[in-house]
């Protein structure tokens, strides 16, 4: 009965070895990847044909420059959250899941941080061209704060609060 509780390895958790977990935590890291890819990728794709529209020119030097930093930031970002599945194509059957797991965990985090980074520009420019307010940073302050709640806060307070030591 206690085999079971705390595992082959001595810990609490599933029965699973260093390989099964290895391929356990692949599965849901790729599944979470997949969400994050489409997202950064819709975005960027649009990002992609702003410049091509008549507006374009119509942008002052700082709604261009910050154009340009979110198109920079969501090329970034789509190398990073696509990263993980390049390194396990690189990496498959060379014995070294664990680490790549490690690693992909990494560009994905990473990743999401670029993401934030890229929709965060794209609301400010949004916003910018749409009503030349004062507001305008204030609202995005805003969203920037929720995001940092729902992406990092929440999941942190929740890993620190339900985690034994």
């Amino acid at each position: 009965m206690a085999q079971t509780q705390q595992g082959r390895s001595g810990r609490r958790g599933r029965d699973e070895t260093a390989e099964e977990r290895a391929d356990r935590m692949w599965q849901e890291l790729i599944q979470e990847v997949r969400v994050a890819q489409t997202g950064v990728q819709i975005l960027f794709g649009f990002l992609l044909t702003v410049v091509f529209t008549p507006k374009y020119e119509e942008l002052s030097d700082t709604d261009q420059t910050i154009y340009i930093i979110t198109v920079v930031l969501g090329a970034c970002a789509t190398g990073a959250l696509i990263g993980p599945v390049s390194l396990h194509r690189l990496v498959a059957g060379r014995s070294v899941k664990p680490q790549a797991v490690r690693w992909a965990s990494r560009l994905t985090l990473f990743g999401l941080v670029l993401l934030l980074a890229t929709t965060c520009a794209a609301l400010l420019l949004i916003l910018r061209v749409a009503t030349r307010d004062g507001f305008v940073p204030y609202l995005v302050a805003g969203v920037v704060a929720w995001y940092l709640l729902c992406w990092f806060v929440l999941p942190m307070w929740t890993r620190h609060r339900h985690t034994a030591p």
